[in-house]
């Protein structure tokens, strides 16, 4: 093992914990702010970079030694922040291609696909990230960090990792020219035999958003 690996997995708890912070806050205040753009196409690029890199913070916090909170019991940070709002104007946003099929676990043997949508990944991951943040501007660095550790293997890594995979799935598809057949209209909350909803994604994504995004199917 390198010693560049070593030091980031044994670096000082108040270095990493600025770091971490603020790659979370970068991220929070970027997917805020996509959330009230108009078109999808100016949403997809930055939403997937933004995700990567929230990606190499929580590897970060996966290889990083254990960390324990100062107290036994976690301080009350009052009433968590509303984010029924960037949910809302995401699912708007991202309207017919916000749905995707996810495996929760790939361990799990014969675990079924279950449909997800980006609009409630994103309004988890910034109520998830906003937690620890809370704690790190009242100046309780460990139980910001051990919050930051503890959900994303509990929580917000799957969640930002499936996020990932349908960003770049949804992409490439556009690239490749593929549409989105194989998820047979699945949807949250329709019937996943109805194959309506896969045909108009197919349409928006190569009409509304590979247009604008300079997306060509490859030749």
């Amino acid at each position: 093992m390198s010693d560049a690996t070593l030091n980031s997995v044994t670096q000082d708890p108040g270095d990493f914990a600025v770091q971490i912070a603020d790659q979370i806050k970068t991220f929070i205040v970027a997917v805020t702010e996509v959330s009230k753009v108009e078109e999808p196409e100016e949403a997809v690029p930055v939403l997937l970079l933004q995700v990567s890199q929230l990606l190499l913070a929580g590897g970060r916090l996966g290889a990083y030694e254990d960390v324990l909170p100062d107290e036994r019991y976690e301080p009350d940070l009052g009433a968590e922040p509303d984010a029924d709002g960037l949910r809302e104007r995401f699912a708007a946003l991202l309207e017919p291609i916000d749905v995707y099929s996810e495996v929760f676990d790939p361990y799990e043997p014969r675990k079924a696909p279950v449909p997800h949508r980006i609009s409630d990944d994103l309004a988890d991951l910034v109520t998830d990230l906003g937690h620890g943040l809370a704690h790190y501007e009242a100046d309780r660095t460990a139980e910001a960090l051990w919050w930051w550790q503890f959900s994303y293997f509990s929580n917000w890594g799957s969640t930002a990792s499936a996020t990932l995979r349908a960003l770049q799935s949804l992409v490439a598809h556009i690239r490749l020219g593929q549409p989105l057949a194989e998820l047979d209209g699945l949807d949250t909350d329709q019937d996943p035999g109805d194959d309506d909803l896969a045909e108009e994604a197919g349409r928006v994504m190569l009409q509304e958003i590979a247009g604008p995004l300079g997306l060509r199917p490859v030749q």
